[in-house]
This record gives C-alpha cells, structure tokens and sequence, in this order.
C-alpha cells in the first residue's frame, strides 16, 4: 500500500492537533464551568450557571404605605331610631291607625284599645284631682280664718300639709297618665308612636285581646342611618379612632359604594376573640342596607414611609425569614429580616433592609442551604 506523503506530512499533523486539543479541553470539569460556591451566608454563582437567568433583582425603597384592616360586621338598627311597641294594659284593640310601610311621626296615634287598668288610672287622676282641690279650699279657708283672728294656727298647719299631701299625689297620677300620652277617655287608650320612622312590623287584629305582659305588636324604625358592628383584632385597634372614614361592601351590591364614619369604639376587649367591637354609622337614604345583613369593613388609617418588597423574595427556614442581597458581581449574601403584614403580594419589611439595598426577587428557591 502506498502512502501519500503529502497526507502525511500535512493533513494528519492537523488531525492529530485537533484531536490533542480536544482531549484537553474534556479534561476540564464540568462542575467549574457552572459552579455554585458558598462561604458562610455568602454564595458565588459561576458565570455561564443557568441559574443566573433565573434570577432577578430590585433596588430596595421607601414607600408610601397604609395599612390594610378589613373586619366582618352587621347591619344593624340605631338603638334610637327603633322602638318595639306593645300594649301597656291589657286590653281589646279597637282601631289601628296605621299600615305597615307607612311612615309615622313622633306622637301620631298607631292603635287604641279599651283597657279596665287604664279606667282605674284614669279614675285614680279625677280622685287626685278633685281631693286636691278640696283640700286647697280647706287651706285658704284656714289661712282666712288665721288672718281675720279667729282661726286657730295649729289647724292652719295641718290644712297646709294636707293640702301639700293632695298636691303631690295629684301630681303622681298625673305622671302616671302623661306616660301615655292620651286623649281617650272611658277605659279608651290610644297608644302613639315614641318616634318618627316606618312601621316595619304590624301583628295588630282588630278586636284582638292583649295582656299586659304579650309580645310587641307594633315595631316601628328609622332607617335612613345605620349601625354597622363588627370586630377589630387587639393588633389593630390602635390605627383606628372615632370619626375615621371607612368604606363598605356588601355582597347584595358588590357595585354600590358605601361610605361611613367610626361612630364608638368599644372598651371591653373580648378575651376569646381578642377583638374589640366597632361600631360604623352609615347613611342609608335608598333603605338597600337591611339589619341583619353582613358587610365587609376596610379602614383607613394613616399613611407612613415603608419598605414593601415581592412575597416571592421571602424565604423561610425553621423559624427565621431571610432575603438574598447581591454584595458583588453573581455574589449574594443571606440577611435575617422581620417581615410585617402583606398587602397584594408585597410583605411589609419592619428590620433587616434598608433603601438601596439590592434584593433578590426571584430565584432565591434555586439557591443552596447554607448556615
């Protein structure tokens, strides 16, 4: 076989140079190309390691920060703007006034009812009234006496204190019937309105016989305002103070903006809860806002200069949250922080960073443990 010999002397030199270099190069480990090198809480990411592209970074701020506190409450009916009304004797109803729905004022009549108690407290006023008078006739006949000289003192003074005695109880049964503020005479009473509202509740049957001691069968409420209550946790009670705007949401209408004030805050803290309970006043004009319905309350507090970074950035291990700051090129180092409240998907920094530092957003899953 014959060799060529220009092969020899040029092309299989080249071959052999590549096959050499190749040879060198498979020598070189892998693991230095795409390394991960750690010192302490101190990582060296190598240059060309994929994990590089995976992370990414943001300069730390300052920011504007209010905190967020949203509770759960019920409509409710103001205490003064409700009243339950029931028949104060027993007695038969003989007429209603009123409807339900049907707007009432203060003092207008809403039933009547014939009542034998109400006869004897009424009887009660006119013996007060006529013993009353009488004995005013006694005591100015006496002072006339005394006066003229042939009165005697002593019967003067017990014509006073009758007279005084007349007065007083006169004064009591009337009182006493004032309470009910009727014009109705012969066992007749009309029961009116303590105040001004709409009757939302109507139970009255004409003829129907009351006992003193029945159920209410009349309520009677305002509500073109409403209470809203519900519960603060111990933790944030200190952002909110009366007379605080806040807003509220109900599921009937998700689309309806409803605004209100912190009205009273509780001084009992609930020891099972740890809340304390607060209650919102709320216009209600269109009536959509019903007692008994849920509502979400947002707070507003103050606003205060915060650092806010990504949740993503936080990390956990056993029972310390830690961040990756980068401190040099592909360099970065683990920084014990104390996070605070999250607010969409940022978390509330209270220690361990400050402005311009450079933080590890993303990525800090694919670094390794270290101590």
């Amino acid at each position: 076989m014959v060799i060529n010999k220009f092969y020899i002397k040029t092309i299989l030199p080249a071959v052999l140079l590549v096959f050499i270099v190749s040879c060198n190069d498979s020598k070189t480990p892998i693991s230095q190309k795409n390394t991960v090198t750690a010192q302490g809480n101190r990582i060296t990411i190598s240059e060309n390691n994929p994990v590089l592209k995976k992370i990414l970074t943001e300069t730390v701020t300052e920011k504007e920060y209010s905190s967020s506190i949203t509770s759960v409450g019920t409509i409710e009916t103001i205490p003064t703007n409700y009243a339950e009304i029931a028949s104060p004797f027993s007695g038969r109803v003989i007429k209603s006034f009123v409807n339900i729905g049907q707007r009432v004022s203060a003092g207008s009549p809403v039933f009547e009812i014939i009542s034998p108690d109400y006869f004897s407290i009424q009887k009660e006023y006119s013996d007060a009234l006529n013993d009353s008078k009488l004995a005013e006739k006694n005591y100015r006949r006496q002072q006339d006496l005394v006066r003229h000289g042939v009165g005697i003192q002593r019967e003067l003074e017990e014509a006073e204190t009758e007279y005084k005695n007349k007065k007083t109880s006169l004064s009591n049964t009337s009182s006493a019937l004032q309470v009910y503020n009727s014009k109705g005479s012969g066992g007749s009473l009309i029961v009116r309105a303590p105040i001004s509202g709409e009757v939302i509740s109507n139970k009255l049957v004409t003829g129907q016989y009351l006992k003193e001691d029945a159920e209410p069968v009349m309520i009677i409420a305002a509500l073109s305002k409403v209470w809203i209550s519900g519960d603060v946790k111990e933790k944030d009670i200190r952002f909110i103070k009366n007379g605080d705007p806040v807003s509220v949401n109900v599921s009937t209408y998700p689309d309806l903006e409803i605004t209100g004030k912190v009205y009273h805050i509780n001084e009992i803290l609930n020891e099972d809860t740890r809340s304390i309970k607060v209650i919102i006043q709320c216009d209600n004009p269109e009536k959509k806002l019903k007692p008994g319905m849920f509502a979400t309350i947002s707070y507003s507090t103050n606003s205060e200069k915060a650092i806010l970074i990504p949740d993503s950035a936080l990390l956990q291990k056993g029972g310390s949250q830690y961040v990756w700051i980068k401190t040099g090129k592909n360099q970065f180092t683990k920084r014990i922080v104390t996070p605070g409240e999250s607010i969409e998907k940022r978390v509330k920094i209270i220690s361990g960073l400050q402005a311009g530092d450079i933080l590890m957003s993303q990525g800090g899953i694919y670094m390794p443990d270290t101590r």
